[in-house]
């Protein structure tokens, strides 16, 4: 993430993350509590080394249920220990409790009466190991501490939501934009040599050389997306009907990440200004998610300072409500730079979608540090709790100032 600290004047303790994933250990902390009584089991789950579809897949197969059939309230990283919240509609208490599967394990069941949603969470609680630090500098941080507290953490999203090449946001853009030859050339060629192996690499240059029956044959088999994508494109030569060939889902994520990759830009233009609103800000209630129009930013300001409220930016789409004043002059900046506006993302047949506004920071709450050794060596342990949505990574990076830490 090439995106401006606010700590920009600390320099940071280094380290890496994620060497293991017993380094990472993150729970999800409920919204609600279940009844008892419903047909839904709400399960309380921890997984080492899976992704929360993996879990998903893993749990519909062993307990014979449509994986539409399990709810979850969020998405957690697969290199990591994760105690994560379901709802498995079709099953009962006890077939969920004694299930055992490899890397899982259950720790409670429940009834309810409703499906567990995305975004039901009340918060998500982070134990995160940095390694190759020295234990004592921990005693270094509490500066920064006292700035994430008091000034808040900039929202940013983390890295992991632009994908393992980092080009969500562009595919994203390309499909806004109805480009569908650069939807292809993102997706099958574009060679990186430090992210695919030498076939692959082979194939990303057919591609781009447009040999695409070479490009076919060098594909790995591992790559069913591509090689699905890829043979519609020989057999048809329509771009257009190409892309369709992909998931929405995943079509979807590619455009959610070109929202967040704008929404990062807006809070990198205003990082020496997050805890101060502007006439004209919107500005949303952290207890509520209610936004309203900032008519007088002396009058509001004291709310701000205490962090009630907080200003927002846009997470794009064609019924987003727009701000006024100096923050409408930045974010309609930050689209015009990417040839972008928010009509844009209503195409009938393609996509639509509305919009929303979220919090340009977000306060980092019961953070406890700590140094130690431990039998894989030194660490500093950062304890820390979360709103659903923000990333444990970009508190992370403001600490390391080091590329582990992005």
């Amino acid at each position: 993430m090439s995106l401006p600290y606010l700590t920009a004047t600390l320099p940071g303790i280094g380290g890496s993350i994620k060497n293991r994933p017993e380094d990472f250990f993150v729970q999800e902390l409920p919204l609600y509590q279940p009844t008892g009584d419903g047909e839904h089991i709400y399960c309380e789950i921890q997984k080492i080394g899976l992704t929360t579809f993996d879990t998903i897949d893993r749990l519909a197969r062993a307990l014979h249920v449509h994986p539409k059939d399990i709810g979850y309230a969020g998405l957690k990283d697969a290199r990591a220990i994760t105690r994560q919240l379901f709802s498995i509609l079709g099953s009962s208490e006890q077939a969920v409790a004694s299930l055992q599967l490899p890397n899982l394990s259950v720790l409670w069941t429940a009834r309810h009466g409703n499906k567990l949603r995305q975004g039901h969470l009340a918060a998500n609680r982070f134990a995160i190991k940095i390694r190759d630090v020295n234990p004592t500098d921990v005693v270094k941080l509490q500066p920064y501490i006292d700035i994430l507290k008091t000034t808040g953490l900039p929202n940013y999203f983390g890295e992991q939501r632009f994908g393992r090449r980092g080009d969500n946001h562009l595919l994203g853009a390309a499909l806004i934009r109805g480009d569908d030859p650069a939807v292809l050339s993102l997706l099958l060629g574009s060679p990186n040599s430090s992210l695919d192996d030498a076939q692959t690499q082979g194939a990303r240059k057919a591609f781009d050389r447009n040999d695409l029956e070479h490009a076919m044959r060098l594909f790995p088999r591992r790559s069913g997306m591509e090689r699905r994508v890829l043979a519609r494109l020989i057999k048809t030569g329509n771009p257009s009907i190409a892309v369709r060939t992909v998931d929405e889902n995943l079509r979807r994520l590619w455009v959610s990440a070109l929202q967040s990759d704008l929404f990062n830009e807006i809070v990198a233009h205003r990082i020496n200004s997050l805890n101060r609103l502007s006439d004209g800000d919107l500005a949303m209630k952290h207890e509520n998610g209610a936004c309203f129009l900032v008519e007088s930013a002396a009058t509001e300001q004291p709310r701000c300072d205490s962090f009630e409220i907080s200003p927002t930016g846009p997470l794009v789409g064609y019924r987003m409500t727009l701000p006024q004043g100096e923050a409408l002059g930045i974010e309609q900046e930050v689209m015009a730079a990417h040839n972008l506006k928010p009509e844009d993302f209503r195409v009938e047949g393609r996509h639509k979608v509305k919009g929303a506004r979220r919090p340009l920071r977000i306060q980092p709450k019961d953070i406890e540090l700590s140094g130690g050794v431990d039998e894989f060596g030194q660490h500093i342990t950062v304890a820390f709790t979360l709103p659903p949505g923000s990333f444990a990574t970009v508190l992370l990076r403001e600490l390391m100032k080091s590329p582990a830490g992005e």
